[in-house]
């Protein structure tokens, strides 16, 4: 962690993109002191976000089985931000399971990660009683969390303005557009300033059913990809991951059924389970598929190439950029200069 001077002084600050990048920015920033307007192009249901399509897994443990360190690094840190901006966060654990044939990948997992304690058959119940009778064992990682990503978003928003911020929905601006500090969290959008940038499809599967009840996320072991269940208000729960190096919108017929048997196989209730919605959203990445800040002259910050852990780390990016603005505090393995 370098320190240097920063330029910027109290200018205001414009954020560009209201998602959970740019949401996060706005509280932060507002709740310093900052005069802060957070534009977004579409209205206040952000159907054109990535973040309307995400699981809202802060699971830092679990990630580290395919994640860099750094990713682990940024998402310890946001626990404890989520934790203080928002006390009514859950943060009840989440859980992984395998089918027998499944076994190597399980302990593979289990071997790649940290944080977790190991539960038998009982134990398994007692956390989950629809689960009884139907795995072995599990992997525990009692202190992550989950949210949901339609209804806290929202949340974020309100305590953006209750810190003095003001929001525009409908407002399709660009930097050149803006006075003061813009801060860019466009994600792909941001392409035009970024060509590094790829979209990454992730589908999820949207079912109600009140026959199965799950107190945290379920990860269920996978020979291509660990496919999650999360609890969702409503007796509804969310089907997901795919991770699909594609571009177009919906979702494929093979991965709806991988989804959906992937569910059943958890619990064959999910059976009767209605469908209520399929889509996807495709998640900004850079090469490395790690997040970057980059600093652009005086007046311009850019956030962005979250990839699949935009829940998990936005909060400590955002911390990450007040400090350098603030204080001239440069992360080395997350900022560079342009």
């Amino acid at each position: 962690m370098q320190q240097t001077k920063s330029p910027r002084g109290e200018s205001p600050v414009s954020i560009i993109g209201a998602g959970i990048a740019g949401a996060w920015q706005a509280l932060l920033f507002a709740k310093a002191g900052h005069a802060v307007t957070l534009h977004e192009r579409s209205d206040a249901d952000l159907m054109l976000s990535t973040s309307h399509w995400a699981g809202g897994m802060l699971a830092p443990y679990c990630e580290s089985e395919i994640s860099e360190p750094v990713i682990s690094r940024l998402g310890l840190a946001s626990l404890e931000l989520w934790r203080r901006e928002l006390p009514d966060t859950p943060f009840n654990g989440s859980l992984v399971i395998a089918h027998p044939r499944d076994r190597s990948d399980y302990e593979r997992f289990a071997r790649r990660t940290s944080g977790y304690r190991r539960l038998d058959a009982a134990q398994l119940a007692e956390l989950e009683p629809s689960l009884e009778g139907r795995f072995r064992e599990g992997l525990f990682y009692p202190t992550e969390g989950h949210v949901e990503p339609r209804r806290v978003l929202p949340k974020l928003h309100e305590r953006i303005i209750a810190a003095g911020g003001t929001i525009l929905f409908n407002s399709d601006v660009a930097a050149d557009d803006l006075d003061g500090l813009v801060i860019d969290c466009r994600g792909l959008e941001a392409r035009d300033m970024e060509p590094e940038l790829r979209g990454v499809k992730g589908e999820m599967i949207l079912i109600e059913t009140s026959e199965v009840q799950l107190a945290r996320p379920i990860r269920l072991m996978h020979p291509r990809w660990p496919l999650y269940l999360i609890p969702r208000a409503d007796n509804l729960f969310m089907l997901g991951a795919t991770s699909l190096e594609a571009e177009d919108t919906g979702v494929s017929l093979r991965s709806a059924l991988e989804l959906l048997g992937a569910a059943y196989s958890v619990h064959p209730a999910f059976g009767e389970a209605r469908i209520l919605e399929f889509g996807s959203g495709l998640r900004p990445a850079y090469p490395d598929n790690l997040p970057r800040i980059t600093v652009k002259g005086e007046h311009e910050i850019r956030v962005n190439g979250l990839y699949r852990h935009g829940f998990l780390i936005a909060p400590a990016l955002a911390e990450l950029t007040l400090n350098y603005v603030a204080r001239g505090q440069i992360d080395n393995e997350v900022m560079r200069c342009a």
